[in-house]
C-alpha cells in the first residue's frame, strides 16, 4: 500500500509522537486530548523548522535589496537576454544573494509538511487517531460525510478561522508588494511579475478549499500551520525601514 517506505516510516514516527502527546494531555484536555496534541505537534514541528524559514526570508530580503540594480540591468540589456542573465548572475554572486537562495529552505521544509499532512489526512501510522473526537465529532469526519450533530459548529469555526487567516495573508501580500516594489522577492516589473502579483494574493485561499475535502484532523493541522505562517509573516516579513541619506 505504501510505495515509499521512508515516508511511511516518518509518518509512523510522527503519529507515535502525537499519540504520546494525546495520552499526556488527557488529564487536561479530556476527550479533546488528541485534537490538542495535533495542535501542539504542529507548533513543535514549525518551531523545529523555523531556522529554514528564517534562511528563506533572509534570501528574499537580499534579493529585494538588489531590485533597483536588477531593474537597471533589465533596462540596459533588454535586447540581449544572454548578457542579461550573465550580468544578473554576477550581481547576485557579488552580493551573496543567489536567485534560488529562498527556494532551497522551502524545498527542505516540504517533507515535514508532507509527513504531517499524511498523518492527519489518512491516519498513516496510527489510524486510531482519526477515530478520536473533538466536541463529539470524529477526527476522521469529512464535511461530505454529513452535517449532523456538532459538525456544522466545529467545521464552521475552523473554516471561518481559515478564511480570516487567508484574507489577512492576501491583504498583507498586496501591501507588502506595494511597499517594497517586489513580488515574491523579485522586482515588480520583472518577467511574469504581473501574473505573479495577481496569483500570490489568491494562494492563501487554496487552504480553505483543501479544508473542504480533508478530515477534521487535517483541518486542525491546516488552521494551526496557517496561523503559524501568518505569525511568521507578521514578524519576519515585515517591511524593513528605509535608510535615509542625511548628507
Amino acid at each position: 500500500m505504501y510505495a515509499f517506505a521512508p515516508l511511511h516510516s516518518a509518518a509512523s514516527a510522527a503519529a507515535s509522537v502525537v499519540t504520546w502527546l494525546a495520552d499526556a494531555l488527557v488529564p487536561l484536555a479530556g476527550t479533546a486530548a488528541t485534537a490538542a496534541a495535533i495542535v501542539l505537534f504542529t507548533v513543535g514541528v514549525r518551531l523545529l523548522i523555523s531556522p529554514l524559514t528564517l534562511a528563506q526570508v533572509r534570501g528574499e530580503r537580499r534579493r529585494a535589496t538588489l531590485a533597483p540594480e536588477v531593474r537597471e540591468l533589465q533596462r540596459r540589456y533588454a535586447d540581449d537576454p544572454t548578457t542579461l542573465q550573465s550580468e544578473l548572475f554576477a550581481l547576485y554572486r557579488r552580493a551573496g544573494a543567489s536567485p534560488v537562495a529562498g527556494c532551497l529552505p522551502a524545498l527542505l521544509q516540504a517533507p515535514f509538511f508532507l509527513v504531517m499532512y499524511r498523518v492527519f489526512a489518512t491516519g498513516d501510522g496510527a489510524p486510531e487517531l482519526l477515530g478520536q473526537r473533538l466536541a463529539g465529532v470524529p477526527l476522521g469526519w469529512h464535511l461530505g460525510d454529513g452535517l449532523t450533530g456538532g459538525v456544522p459548529v466545529v467545521f464552521g469555526v475552523l473554516l471561518a478561522a481559515l478564511l480570516a487567516l487567508a484574507w489577512w495573508s492576501s491583504r498583507r501580500a498586496r501591501r507588502l508588494a506595494a511597499a517594497t516594489g517586489t513580488v515574491g522577492g523579485a522586482p515588480a516589473n520583472g518577467p511574469g511579475a504581473a501574473v505573479l502579483g495577481r496569483l500570490l494574493p489568491l494562494l492563501p485561499f487554496g487552504t480553505v478549499l483543501v479544508a473542504l475535502v480533508v478530515p477534521l484532523a487535517a483541518v486542525l493541522y491546516l488552521v494551526t500551520t496557517t496561523a503559524w505562517t501568518a505569525l511568521e509573516q507578521g514578524v519576519l516579513r515585515r517591511p524593513q525601514p528605509v535608510a535615509i541619506d542625511k548628507r
